[in-house]
């Protein structure tokens, strides 16, 4: 009998362990290697499971005989080993991709440069709610690979971004969602918007006309892609500006989706406020009258439904100040998503390691709704510079603790205290989850 086909699963993350799982159930002989050091939990797994792997380097020797080669989103193909494989044509794939060859679910697929995450969530939460056997997966829940070994489910919703997108060729959304484009990790991208947008449209390869494509037809970037690409599945653009052709529009404060026959509801009902969230509960809701949940399903989801930890994270009121915790909101768009649905004075908490972030575009909602920002981060010159014309209060700390405590002290009854940096955490925090936690726990203690 010849050797079994060997998969070699670059990064032991959540995505790493589960496609290494997934592999060996498959009968490969798979070896995973990791350049940092692996979590407990997920070095358990592998023990648990009998899987080779390696930690704080790379063996060369051990890999290069690899038939494919399963990577972590988060390894750039600037990487050495990377450009090892390249070099010798070895095909590199991800987790995601390599799952679905093992499963007939059904998968919905969101994207988008913000809001996956919440509309990932909702769709869940209705597709769930209504007694669909349903995962969740990608960027959010657990290993797509994992639960495709493990579970049977009917239906996947799963968060993708653009650098898993980036490595999926045969990989089919059944129905793709596409929230927005604008611009993010251009540094992935050398720079090209329109590589980045390329990625993005990525989201509808592979579909026929019996697919379903559910786009933000606000978004200019997404309709000129739209036109470009010319997409073979079937349409459901939505709209809060006009109603004509749209799968979901919004008109006089009512959201109306018309899939099958015509669903309303008033957009103060619906659990997420913010314009913002109106386009991510539209795209959930088109998503979920395509797989026939029913219309009181759909309303009773909106809801009820609790948002994201890190997203607009409602923490606490103190002597009448609201603190809200949007840790996840990493780059200047999230920022100005959170600032628009403000209704009130706003103490804006920001900064954080720079991504190469052009703070004009937030000018006008600065202007609009800011009171006093207080930076934090290692080196905020550029905040402080950008915005000291418009806010004569700005403050800089080095602790979520400090932050908060000079926060508290600006705010007067009222107000709102925003944790929205505009900024990956790198420079004081592990990520952005433990610079969240570190701001509630700020609060709690005041």
């Amino acid at each position: 009998m010849g050797t079994r086909n060997k998969i070699v699963v670059l990064g032991a993350g959540e995505s790493g362990v589960g496609a290494a799982v997934l592999a060996q159930k498959k009968g490969f002989d798979v070896f995973v290697s990791d350049k940092g050091v692996i979590k407990q939990n997920y070095a358990d797994i592998l023990t648990a499971h009998e899987i080779a792997f390696e930690q704080s380097q790379h063996s060369w020797d051990k890999m290069h005989n690899a038939t494919e080669v399963i990577k972590s989103p988060g390894i750039p193909n600037t990487a050495q080993i990377i450009k090892q494989f390249k070099e010798q044509s070895t095909p590199i794939i991800s987790e995601i991709e390599f799952a679905a060859r093992y499963t007939q679910a059904k998968k919905i697929c969101i994207t988008g440069t913000n809001g996956k995450t919440t509309t990932t969530m909702l769709t869940y939460h209705i597709l769930s709610k209504a007694g669909l056997k349903v995962g969740l997966a990608g960027n959010v829940g657990k290993s797509f690979a994992m639960q495709v070994a493990l579970d049977a489910f009917d239906f996947y919703v799963i968060e993708l971004s653009s650098f898993q997108l980036d490595d999926m060729h045969q990989f089919k959304a059944e129905i793709a969602i596409l929230l927005n484009i604008t611009p993010d990790h251009l540094d992935r991208y050398e720079y090209s918007m329109q590589r980045y947008i390329d990625s993005k449209m990525r989201i509808i390869q592979n579909q026929t006309n019996a697919d379903a494509f559910i786009f933000n037809d606000d978004d200019a970037l997404i309709k000129e892609a739209v036109l470009k690409h010319n997409p073979k599945s079937n349409w459901y653009p939505f709209s809060i500006t006009h109603s004509t052709g749209m799968a979901a529009y919004a008109n006089n404060d009512q959201l109306i989706i018309n899939i099958k026959s015509q669903f309303t509801m008033s957009i103060f009902e619906l659990a997420i406020q913010g314009k913002h969230n109106l386009y991510n509960s539209m795209a959930a809701g088109i998503a979920s009258r395509l797989v026939d949940i029913r219309k009181e399903d759909v309303r009773d989801s909106m809801q009820d439904f609790a948002s994201v930890e890190h997203r607009l994270e409602f923490v606490n009121t103190i002597s009448g100040v609201d603190f809200i915790n949007d840790s996840k909101a990493t780059n200047i768009n999230s920022a100005w998503y959170a600032l628009e649905s403000m209704k009130r004075p706003v103490i804006w908490i920001a900064g954080g390691q720079d991504k190469g972030n052009d703070y004009e575009q937030l000018h006008d909602v600065v202007k609009e709704k800011v009171k006093a920002i207080v930076c934090l981060g290692v080196d905020n010159k550029k905040i402080v510079d950008e915005f000291k014309s418009i806010i004569p209060d700005i403050f800089e700390c080095n602790t979520a603790d400090d932050a908060v405590k000079v926060a508290y002290k600006l705010a007067r009854k009222g107000d709102i205290v925003l944790l929205s940096p505009a900024c990956a955490s790198f420079d004081l925090f592990k990520n952005y989850e433990d610079r969240g936690r570190q701001f509630k726990a700020a609060v709690k203690s005041l």
